[in-house]
């Protein structure tokens, strides 16, 4: 039996989810931290258990030769410097992905990110300096600067149960600008004895990148070569090659595909059908492949990877540090410890609200964040965890005791930074619904997913034309998941504050019967009945032929002649072609799609999901309205 999630969850494709930049990562990121999770308990673990094989382990070398060429490093730094390389071109897919499509795409929404994320990076330093300026630590005050994307997600999930998507995605924003100027602190700051030759040749190879990636070559091996080859100059220069995997990822576009491109692979795998040949196979998987964007598809292929095995593989080869009462007592005394502990866990949270207050006040509101105090103050102290870019940092900026002293302030600022957090939301959840709401969600405007709005006098509603919330389906009368839907929606509209609004989206290249059948409907629109006559399409998916059109006109006492002549001279075509162009500029990927006053509802619409969707988008209307 298919599972009931993803039947809930199911959609006939039309276009795929490109327009949801963040849903598919932050489930990632999330769910991963776990895994990193075990692995730096495990590596602390063994350092304790037996110390000796934790580092001798780590630093066996492996090396690679071609003639006589050889590039040997230890297994620690083909981690650090290798792998981490795809974990920082996933972060630059993710920072590209956002300014195409995300709401970075209304580029005045980075104002507050990108100087929260600076601020946020300079206040922890500041602190950070002012135990160690003078002292044998003050190297390395770019320890105490990055948040772990990974980790601060996952434990948000864990402490902040029930807080709204909104806030993760305030978060994640914040977090991009973090990481990418982290990456630049690293190049600059963190590279010694810079070689100008190797450095000219990555900055050569990767001007190659960008230009073909302008000219939209699709030729993945290419992209590899020349990464590799980038890679390998900024090792051979001095340069921390990660970098490469940062600036390859900034380059990859996202966008959606054109509705003439998806109706061509359609016709391509069709061909396929008819004549299974090698030929049309090819032909049709690369007209499928080219409906993708290069970011949807590195996301696709690297994301799961560098989340699940080597980000945690990194915290196994670099968390471990040999932990008794006398190091303790040293390491909290430490101006290392110290400074890192108390630049995260008072650094990040003081420059993440006040940041936000200040641009809220000076420009009179123009600028806030998406989120209400409680979120904007508990993204602060969750940002205070640091584990992955600032351990690379730690790595190459001290060794011995100094090393072992920064693991410790990073250690110990997760366990701070996620009781803080804990204590935050904690209180929000204390208070009464509409303070609550307000903590949470605040009152800045929503990006509207839905480019054109309900219209009374054109569209079909269902509920109360007054209703604090507005839910828009794009539907086809053919898709078997409109069906299943349909249920689903007749139980949520027992909601009194609620008005439904039923949009056409026929996907005729995969449902031959649904332009009819949105035909007819409107034609039974024109005598009053839509509704009834919608009703009973999704009922009876499997009989849409025109004698069992005419039947269910007969049914609701309809004038089947008319009814017949309108839908022969397609009187209502342009009609339901108006509404395939609203799905269209709306970036509507398939049906069934739902919008719940002007935003997009992603992932299942079972009854409990939608229900919770309502009730935030009824919490925003109710701020709204003040």
């Amino acid at each position: 039996m298919a599972d009931v999630a993803g039947l809930l969850g199911g959609r006939t494709d039309w276009r795929r989810e490109f327009a949801a930049p963040l849903r598919s990562f932050l489930r990632t990121e999330a769910g991963s931290s776990g895994v990193l999770a075990a692995g730096i308990v495990v590596a602390v673990v063994w350092a304790n258990v037996a110390p000796g094989t934790y580092d001798d382990f780590w630093r066996t070398e492996l090396s690679i030769g071609i003639g006589h060429r050889e590039l040997g490093l230890d297994l620690r730094e083909w981690i650090n410097s290798g792998l981490m390389t795809l974990f920082f071109l996933v972060v630059g897919l993710e920072a590209r992905r956002e300014f195409d499509l995300g709401d970075l795409r209304d580029r005045s929404r980075f104002v507050l990110p990108m100087l929260a994320g600076i601020t946020g990076m300079v206040t922890p330093v500041l602190i950070y300096l002012a135990f160690n300026a003078g002292g044998a630590g003050a190297h390395g005050w770019g320890v105490a600067m990055s948040t772990d994307t990974a980790l601060a997600l996952g434990l948000l999930a864990l402490v902040g149960r029930g807080v709204p998507d909104r806030v993760r995605v305030f978060l994640l924003t914040v977090f991009v600008v973090d990481d990418l100027l982290a990456l630049v602190v690293i190049a600059v700051v963190y590279s010694e004895d810079v070689k100008v030759m190797p450095l000219v040749l990555a900055i050569v190879a990767f001007a190659v990148v960008l230009t073909l990636a302008l000219l939209k070559v699709r030729k993945p091996w290419v992209y590899v070569v020349l990464g590799v080859l980038m890679w390998a100059a900024l090792l051979k220069s001095g340069v921390d090659p990660v970098v490469a995997g940062l600036a390859i990822g900034l380059t990859a576009s996202a966008y959606s595909p054109g509705r003439e491109e998806l109706e061509e692979a359609t016709g391509l795998f069709r061909l396929f059908r008819e004549q299974p040949t090698p030929e049309l196979a090819r032909s049709a998987t690369v007209g499928l492949t080219t409906t993708i964007s290069p970011n949807e598809r590195l996301q696709y292929l690297y994301h799961p990877w560098t989340s699940y095995l080597i980000v945690p593989l990194f915290g196994l080869a670099n968390a471990g540090v040999t932990i008794d009462a006398n190091f303790l007592g040293r390491a909290f005394t430490s101006p290392i410890t110290l400074g890192i502990l108390l630049g995260y866990v008072v650094g990040k949270p003081v420059a993440v609200t006040t940041v936000s207050w200040l641009l809220e006040r000076v420009t009179g509101g123009r600028i806030r964040p998406g989120v209400g105090w409680a979120a904007v103050l508990g993204s602060g102290t969750i940002a205070g965890i640091g584990f992955t870019v600032s351990l690379l940092i730690a790595t190459i900026a001290f060794d011995g005791p100094q090393l072992a002293e920064a693991k410790v302030g990073l250690l110990s600022a997760v366990v701070v930074a996620s009781a803080l957090t804990w204590a935050v939301f904690r209180a929000a959840k204390l208070l009464s619904p509409p303070k609550k709401a307000l903590a949470l969600l605040g009152n800045a405007e929503q990006l509207q997913d839905l480019t054109d709005p309900v219209d009374p006098e054109r569209d079909h509603i269902r509920g109360p034309e007054n209703a604090s919330v507005t839910l828009v389906e794009y539907g086809d009368f053919e898709c078997p998941y409109c069906g299943r839907a349909e249920p689903i929606v007749r139980s949520v509209l027992q909601d009194d504050d609620l008005r439904f609004v039923w949009r056409h989206l026929p996907l005729s290249d995969v449902h031959p019967r649904a332009q009819i059948a949105a035909e007819v409907s409107e034609a039974a629109a024109a005598q009053g009945r839509f509704w009834e006559m919608h009703d009973l399409l999704l009922a009876n998916q499997d009989h849409l032929q025109p004698k069992d059109l005419i039947g269910y006109a007969e049914q609701l006492g309809l004038d089947t002649d008319r009814l017949h002549d309108d839908v022969k001279r397609h009187v209502a075509a342009a009609r339901v072609a108006q509404d395939v162009e609203s799905a269209d500029t709306s970036g509507v990927s398939g049906t069934p799609t739902f919008f719940i006053n002007g935003q997009r509802h992603y992932g299942a619409y079972d009854v409990e999901t939608l229900k919770q969707a309502i009730k935030v988008a009824r919490a925003r209307a109710k701020i709204s309205r003040g």
